[in-house]
């Protein structure tokens, strides 16, 4: 009889420890439900770098999308990302999308500045105003070579 309490209560702690698991797995993922109550709209950059697929999008630090794709445009060699908003989220045509880093060392994300014009984007639509992600290392490097040549 003890034996049997004793594999019920591993068995159970193995079910919840599994349950867990899927959790924090799907969580991690960033697995969301942006599908029948979402649109997509699409942004040119110079550069994405670091910026990836599934990376969030925010409007005044509020979590309200995320980039589903990226690709180069064979043509004009610019970066295309296509995003994916709550359907609620109603944006101007002058919205400007700026890649961002989130900490020092954190992911990217893009964020959303809305705009105030009378006309709407609609699904499908593209941003028309952007900014690349900033590099840090060009920057430094910048700052390093300008200054050797200031003090010559």
């Amino acid at each position: 009889m003890k034996k049997n309490n004793v594999n019920f209560v591993v068995g159970l702690f193995l079910i919840v420890g599994m349950a867990a698991m899927a959790y924090l797995s799907v969580t991690i993922a960033g697995v969301s439900g942006y599908s029948a109550d979402s649109y997509s709209l699409v942004a040119r950059f110079d550069s994405s770098s670091g910026l990836k697929k599934g990376a969030f999008i925010e409007i005044a630090g509020v979590k309200v999308g995320k980039v589903t794709d990226i690709y180069l445009d064979k043509e004009s060699f610019e970066s295309v990302a296509m995003f994916t908003f709550e359907q609620d989220i109603v944006l101007a045509e002058d919205t400007i999308a700026s890649i961002r880093t989130a900490g020092i060392i954190g992911d990217k994300f893009v964020k959303i500045s809305p705009g105030y014009s009378d006309d709407l984007l609609k699904s499908g639509d593209e941003i028309i105003e952007t900014e690349p992600s900033i590099s840090i290392e060009e920057l430094v490097s910048k700052y390093i070579f300008s200054s050797d040549t200031e003090n010559e």
